[in-house]
This record gives C-alpha cells, sequence and structure tokens, in this order.
C-alpha cells in the first residue's frame, strides 16, 4: 500500500509540474500578433518598473524639446519682439538661443542615446524573463559608450539618407535597422557590425516591421485620446512589444526553441 501511495504520489507530482509547464510557457513567434500579445503581457508582468522607464526616457527626452526656441516665422513676429526687449536685448536672446541650440544638439547626440539604448534593453530583460534594473538604464555611459553614440549617429544619418531618396527609401532603412540598439547592448556589438547585423536579421520580416510601426501609430494615438495620458502605457506597450519581436527572430535565426516563460 504504502509502495503505490509513493508511486501515486511521484505521478501527481510528475503531472503537476507538466501542467505547470504547459501554463507558464507559450510559444513566441516573430509576427505582429504574437509580439503585440506577447509585449501586453510583459507590460502588465512589469508594469510599474517598465512605467518609470519610461517616465524617466520622457524627462531626459524632455530637453530636446524645449530648447526647440522659436522667436517668430515672420517679420511681424520678429518686430513685436524687438519693440518689447530692444535691439540690445534681441541680441542677447538670440545669442542664448544659439547657446541652448547648440547644448541641446550635443546633448541629444551624447546622451539621450544612453538612455535610449538602455531602456530599449531594458525591456529585452523583460520579455526574457528578467527583471529589470535601473542600473541598464545609465550603464551605456561606463560600458560600451562609444559604441553607442557612433551607432545612433549611424542609424540616424542612414534613415536620413534614406528618406532623401524619396521617403520610400528611409522607411525601408528605419525597418531594417529597428534592432540595432537591441543588438549594440545584447551582443556589444560594433556600430557597423550592429546595422549589418540587424540588416541580416530583419530580411524576411520587413512588412511585420512595417506593420508594427502602422499600428503603433493607432496605439499611440489611442493613448493621446484617452486625455494624453495613455500615451505612457501605449508607449510601454510599444516598446515592450518590439522588443518581443527581436528576441522572436533572434531565437529562430538562432535555431532556439521559441518559448518564453509567462506566470
Amino acid at each position: 500500500m504504502q509502495g503505490k501511495k509513493r508511486t501515486g504520489n511521484t505521478f501527481d507530482h510528475t503531472f503537476k509540474i507538466k501542467k505547470m509547464e504547459t501554463i507558464n510557457q507559450k510559444k513566441l513567434l516573430p509576427t505582429v500578433g504574437d509580439s503585440l500579445g506577447n509585449g501586453w503581457e510583459v507590460m502588465s508582468k512589469n508594469f510599474l518598473v517598465l512605467l518609470l522607464v519610461v517616465l524617466v526616457m520622457g524627462v531626459v527626452a524632455f530637453p530636446t524639446q524645449f530648447m526647440k526656441v522659436n522667436l517668430g516665422s515672420d517679420e511681424h513676429g520678429f518686430k513685436e519682439i524687438i519693440d518689447f526687449i530692444g535691439w540690445p536685448g534681441f541680441a542677447v536672446l538670440g545669442a542664448f538661443a544659439i547657446i541652448l541650440g547648440i547644448f541641446a544638439f550635443f546633448y541629444s547626440l551624447l546622451v539621450v542615446p544612453v538612455f535610449k539604448f538602455g531602456s530599449d534593453f531594458m525591456f529585452v530583460h523583460a520579455t526574457r524573463g528578467i527583471r529589470p534594473e535601473f542600473s541598464t538604464l545609465v550603464k551605456g555611459f561606463t560600458d560600451n559608450y562609444l559604441h553607442i553614440v557612433l551607432a545612433s549617429l549611424l542609424t540616424v544619418a542612414l534613415i536620413m539618407l534614406g528618406t532623401l531618396l524619396l521617403i520610400v527609401p528611409g522607411i525601408i532603412v528605419a525597418c531594417r535597422l529597428v534592432f540595432v540598439s537591441y543588438l549594440v547592448m545584447d551582443k556589444k556589438l560594433d556600430p557597423i557590425i550592429a546595422v549589418e547585423e540587424s540588416w541580416k536579421m530583419t530580411r524576411g520580416h520587413g512588412w511585420t516591421i512595417f506593420g508594427m510601426a502602422i499600428l503603433s501609430f493607432f496605439i499611440f494615438l489611442a493613448g493621446l485620446i484617452l486625455l494624453i495620458v495613455g500615451t505612457i502605457p501605449a508607449v510601454m506597450w510599444i516598446k515592450s512589444s518590439f522588443a518581443s519581436l527581436y528576441e522572436a527572430v533572434r531565437m529562430e535565426r538562432n535555431g532556439e526553441v521559441p518559448v518564453t516563460v509567462t506566470e
């Protein structure tokens, strides 16, 4: 009787493990539906941490928007400013605007990419079931800094170059280079190699990425309609979805079983 009982307990234990594995695992495929679905689950599971990441990124990006000084685009606007503060004041204001513009340029070039790449990698960690650590957000300042800055600059330059060629090539380049930030942080790749690797990884997935970009626009638009506050979870969902797509493509390319563990 005791032997049978132990056998029964063993069977029950094995059954429970298999049942838990069935419940806690699902396929992660490089498709729009799977990426958005898994992105939603990742966002829900790590909501507070990812919320703080998006809020920090908003604060980091704010100076680049705030420093875009617009003194008026027509002659009447300039005249009103001059009449109000006088020519000396206008000259000082103009010099101050130039200094702010220079600062904003270098800030967006040397500081923002580190936070951007770090936040992208935090979403990748969340997709892998690893709790994101805030140290990752600024890790780029001491680890791989030059690669991050150069990769960001190279990506922007290539997208701008493609956009100058009748816009469509710019869209294609933007879709094909969407994984650059992940590769620089995840694989510590050289900027040029990261661009080449992203181009290879996204081969055959261009329409998927484009479709996700279109849907991301409408997701963000829906967030705006929800009293603007909805843009924050919208951004969280979008970033989680693209991180999920990267992970699915990476696993598919490496021949790994496309499975992610969820609770």
